[in-house]
């Protein structure tokens, strides 16, 4: 299949998941039309021959963001019965600046028609030659980012943790190791 095609079909897909995202009263459907939005735009990053890009964007973005989303909008239980009358005067503002932004689309497509871009090195959003600059190139900065990743992540149980678990602990421990004489 011509890779136009594909893109023109991606293209199509992310826009209108997009606005669905913007359009949608319910904000569970907007997550997911979200949720697709970020897969179509994995998928032109495979189209572009970065990989890696478009398997970060799934973790990061559909995944881990997005968990967090659904769960802080199941955990607030929106309700239509609780959400306060809006005013229609924002569709005027949203009306003057979606206009504003066509007119620039427009005038930038005009005058950017004419730019011809250099095709970029094919081997750049590989993650084959990624991995081989981290592990030779970057590799004192790699393992220093690692370092202070798992410094993040121990001061994160530290400051998680409460401070009277220690004595729940050794009493548990106590009463298990037949330490209770009650």
């Amino acid at each position: 299949m011509n890779p136009n095609y594909i893109f023109t079909l991606l293209a199509f897909i992310t826009i209108l998941c997009a606005l669905y995202v913007v359009i949608s009263k319910n904000p569970i459907h907007s997550v997911i039309a979200l949720i697709l939005t970020f897969f179509s735009i994995s998928a032109h990053y495979v189209l572009l021959n970065t990989q890696f890009l478009a398997i970060v964007n799934l973790i990061v973005y559909a995944g881990a963001i997005m968990v967090l989303f659904l769960f802080v909008l199941m955990f607030l239980n929106l309700n239509k019965e609780t959400e306060p009358v809006k005013s229609t005067s924002w569709l005027t503002a949203a009306a003057i600046a979606s206009g504003c932004l066509l007119v620039v689309l427009v005038a930038t497509l005009r005058e950017g028609s004419e730019l011809v871009m250099k095709s970029p090195n094919g081997h750049a959003g590989l993650v084959k030659t990624l991995g081989k600059l981290l592990f030779s190139k970057y590799l004192v900065p790699f393992e220093l980012s690692g370092i202070l990743f798992l410094a993040a992540m121990v001061g994160a149980v530290f400051l998680g943790k409460k401070k009277g678990d220690d004595d729940q602990d050794e009493l548990i421990i106590q009463d298990n190791a037949g330490g209770n004489n009650g």
